[in-house]
């Protein structure tokens, strides 16, 4: 079971939170195939032109499950990380804000867009993304996770869209 492979540290990355660590997930390849596996079939018989992984963990799922689904994969990253043309989006975090950024020609308008993260946690990142891809025409088919932390609601900032995770808690 792929929840039994998660593995939980305290206090990381700082007081108070438990930090849900799945490199034991990466290290186990039956366990990566059947991520790759669940999430390609999950999608499989939808039209998926492009999925969108935020920066850094969104990266580790999102080109394998692009090469199974016949689609493309662009990454979404922190400011100065993109060497083209960027357009921005500033989200609201619990101690502050942040800045994603997306290639301004990554996405076509009409385009149907995938957006996969490990996890889903308060759904800030998410829903930035969200409105990145948006900003430039993509329609968003669905918000895929590995991880959703249910006691954290990151759902709500998602409502308008199909949510899919393989590991709740």
């Amino acid at each position: 079971m792929l929840k039994d492979l998660v593995r939980d540290i305290p206090d990381f990355p700082k007081e108070g939170i438990v930090f849900k660590d799945i490199t034991p997930l990466l290290q186990n390849p039956s366990s990566l195939k059947e991520i790759v596996d669940k999430f390609t079939e999950r999608y499989a018989n939808q039209k998926v032109d492009v999925i969108v992984g935020a920066e850094a963990r969104g990266f580790l799922f999102g080109p394998a499950v692009a090469v199974n689904l016949n689609a493309g994969f662009v990454p979404v990253r922190k400011p100065g990380k993109l060497p083209y043309e960027t357009a921005s989006m500033t989200y609201e975090l619990e101690y502050g804000t942040d800045t994603l950024e997306i290639h301004k020609d990554a996405i076509k308008a009409g385009d149907n867009v995938l957006m996969l993260d490990d996890l889903l946690a308060t759904g800030g990142t998410m829903a930035a993304s969200c409105k990145l891809v948006e900003s430039l025409g993509g329609n968003i088919t669905g918000c895929a996770f590995l991880i959703e932390l249910n006691f954290l609601n990151g759902k709500d900032k998602l409502s308008k869209y199909d949510i899919f995770s393989l590991i709740q808690y």
